[in-house]
């Protein structure tokens, strides 16, 4: 089984029916984790895809292999990638990064300005989203919107969160800033221009030498 057995496409409303079994699946996942998860239900999760902000896998029997959809707060200032889930006869094939990858892409098209963040226990989520730009960070740096803290009300460790005042809990924090990251692309531009402007400086000192020497033997 390799990851070209699995279509990996934005879900629309003719994957709903999937919705009950995603989510039994994001419970028993967490609870064999021993981890905490906000808790969605099938109608919230069949409206991420009718809304087109979700991101599902299909393997190529038509069976559901994977899942992941988009939420936003601060009024579309952050977007959270979230419910990132993969159907157990499914895994060991590279679903998850996949995944990952399509709705963090979904996420730029439709948000390109906004702040992409997540909260994690899974240190293979940790990994893919180092990949893909993110960074870690501090609770305070995330959205202070309210609705997404309700969101950790159903999570095991809710109490852990508040104890703290919402400053660290079990998951680790992690941000991809688009700002940032042009920033850093520009810098990175830039010293390649220097590089570049530097060889190119040397190479004609020494086409520069080898002229005045081939004038000399010649004279």
């Amino acid at each position: 089984m390799t990851i070209q057995d699995f279509d990996i496409q934005v879900a629309t409303a003719q994957h709903a029916d999937f919705a009950p079994m995603i989510c039994d699946e994001m419970a028993e996942s967490a609870k064999a984790r021993g981890t905490g998860i906000a808790q969605r239900s099938p109608e919230y999760v069949a409206n991420k895809m009718l809304e087109g902000k979700a991101v599902i896998a299909l393997h190529k029997d038509g069976t559901w292999a994977g899942f992941c959809y988009i939420e936003t707060w601060s009024h579309g200032d952050f977007v959270a990638n979230s419910g990132l889930i993969v159907n157990p006869m499914y895994r060991k094939a590279g679903l998850a990064k996949a995944i990952k990858h399509k709705i963090f892409e979904l996420s730029r098209k439709k948000y390109p300005e906004a702040k992409i963040f997540g909260l994690t226990t899974g240190l293979a989520v940790m990994k893919i989203n180092s990949e893909l730009g993110y960074e870690p960070v501090t609770y305070s740096e995330l959205t202070q919107d309210e609705n997404f803290w309700k969101g950790c009300t159903s999570c095991v460790n809710y109490d852990i969160l508040m104890s703290k005042g919402r400053k660290n809990c079990m998951c680790t924090a992690m941000l991809f800033d688009p700002a940032e990251a042009q920033k850093q692309y520009e810098e990175k531009m830039k010293k390649i221009t220097h590089k570049a402007t530097l060889l190119e400086r040397i190479e004609n000192a020494i086409k520069r030498r080898l002229e005045h020497v081939m004038a000399f033997e010649f004279n």
